[in-house]
């Protein structure tokens, strides 16, 4: 009887598949056809122009010489360098993030409190910080803690505190998006049965949010990761400030070194976006939900219905 189950199933998932993929994505014509295929064509050669281009400027400027290049086979350089500058990196953008992302809930959840003594606080704290550019931020915790409040503040702090505070913010505004995203009628209907709100948030809207917003999340992260290069600021001995300052300046070969220090953010980036893509199917498999993905900040907007807004404790 499974097997006959299982097998009628998977019939109908093959049955059903060309009408969602009529639905959602027109199969292109011949004309379509050869059209992709000559502007795929069209985007390749670019794009080998672009790279050989670049290779000719850098062998024109004696940026392909192996004397610059060298440096990165040693292990001193590495275990003195780059590797220091990596754990730091790693270091600052771990503990900013496991403490910007309860910060981003706890005042995401702020603002959509009824009672105005929590929403109107939240929503001052998070617009004020989001206004701030990190940069300034970073500088004012170093320099202005021991100024204004005599405080030691060391490179780390400063770059974690100014992370924590402006990813927060941000991530508070993906929060509030994410549980927004929940159609209004679900905390209707949990009220109307006798929940109380906080057992809506956290029964209800809060799971369903969760998996509408973690690629929002994520991407917030990537951008949490990056930013830990701005603590060149305050002399954060970070990877970029190992890579493209102390390493040049030792070996005069700045090119090849921050073409290096990028591919490590890459390969770091990638990991991150697969580990985050793994959790968001594993989410999504398990827990079915209605709220629309919370587009990442910065990306396009399509216009839509407006989702219902769910007003909580």
């Amino acid at each position: 009887m499974s097997i006959l189950t299982t097998e009628s199933r998977q019939a109908r998932r093959r049955a059903d598949a060309p009408d969602r993929a009529g639905v959602l994505y027109d199969a292109p014509g011949p004309r379509a056809r050869v059209r992709n295929a000559v502007l795929t064509v069209l985007v390749v050669v670019v794009a080998l122009l672009a790279v050989y281009t670049m290779v000719a400027k850098l062998d024109e400027k004696n940026q392909l010489d192996a004397a610059l290049w060298t440096p990165f086979l040693r292990g001193d350089v590495w275990l003195n360098l780059i590797l220091p500058g990596l754990l730091n990196t790693i270091s600052a953008a771990v503990v900013a993030s496991l403490i910007a992302v309860p910060f981003g809930f706890v005042f995401g959840i702020g603002r959509l409190s009824e009672r105005a003594w929590i929403r109107v606080p939240a929503g001052v704290v998070v617009e004020f910080f989001r206004a701030i550019p990190l940069l300034i931020m970073i500088f004012t915790v170093m320099y202005g803690g021991s100024a204004v409040f005599g405080l030691t503040v060391t490179p780390f702090a400063a770059v974690v505190v100014g992370l924590v505070l402006y990813n927060g913010s941000v991530l508070a505004e993906i929060v509030r998006a994410g549980i927004q995203a929940v159609p209004r009628g679900q905390a209707e209907a949990a009220l109307a049965i006798g929940l109380r709100r906080g057992q809506v948030m956290r029964m209800i809207l809060l799971p369903q949010a969760v998996t509408a917003m973690m690629p929002a999340i994520v991407a917030q992260l990537v951008v949490l990761l990056k930013d830990t290069a701005l603590g060149f600021i305050v002399a954060f001995e970070e990877l970029l400030n190992a890579g493209a300052r102390v390493l040049p300046s030792n070996f005069n070969n700045i090119i090849p070194a921050v073409i290096v220090i990028a591919i490590i953010y890459i390969i770091i980036n990638l990991a991150v976006g697969a580990v985050a893509t793994w959790l968001e199917r594993r989410s999504r498999r398990s827990r079915r939900t209605t709220a629309r993905p919370v587009e990442p900040p910065g990306a396009v907007v399509v216009p839509g219905p407006t989702p219902g807004v769910s007003a909580v404790d």
